[in-house]
């Protein structure tokens, strides 16, 4: 009777330690444009176009007429914005879904052309590419070609 108890504990110290494990592999990856050092955040907000990226869904979220969208791309009017070399507010202190609802702090707090201490990215900058079309471009080449992009507005829009 010993032995079938021990052996049941055992059992179940194992089924929940693997149960941990997969709670911790949901946690997502920063991307390559993204500061060194803040690998448990999960949003930044890019001061200078009023965007905010999610880590764990690699998505950007912008406000579109009074809608927030979350979209892999950024919209079309900042697409030349270059990730690489724009400051990246990491926001520590907050957790949930909707880091806008405290918007009007954070464009208070930190306006356009804000710069805090210095950042490292986490990886280099590609030649030719400054990382704005997809939020997570860890080695990834987009998985499609140059023609694709044309179909797409990349103009330099105006900042409101």
């Amino acid at each position: 009777m010993k032995k079938l108890i021990f052996a049941s504990v055992l059992f179940m110290s194992a089924f929940f330690a693997q149960a941990q494990v997969s709670v911790n592999v949901n946690i997502g990856t920063p991307p390559n444009w993204g500061p060194i050092g803040y690998d448990n955040s999960r949003y930044y907000y890019l001061p200078d176009i009023d965007v905010y990226y999610d880590i764990n869904q690699s998505v950007f979220l912008y406000d579109n007429s009074g809608k927030w969208i979350r979209d892999r791309r950024l919209p079309s009017r900042y697409r030349q914005y270059d990730l690489y070399s724009g400051y990246k507010v990491v926001l520590t202190d907050y957790r949930g879904d909707a880091p806008y609802y405290y918007h009007s702090k954070h464009r208070a707090k930190y306006p356009k052309g804000y710069h805090g201490k210095p950042q490292k990215n986490r990886g280099e900058k590609p030649k030719g590419d400054n990382g704005n079309h997809y939020g997570n471009d860890k080695g990834n080449k987009k998985g499609k070609s140059d023609k694709d992009d044309h179909d797409h507005d990349h103009s330099n829009g105006k900042h409101h």
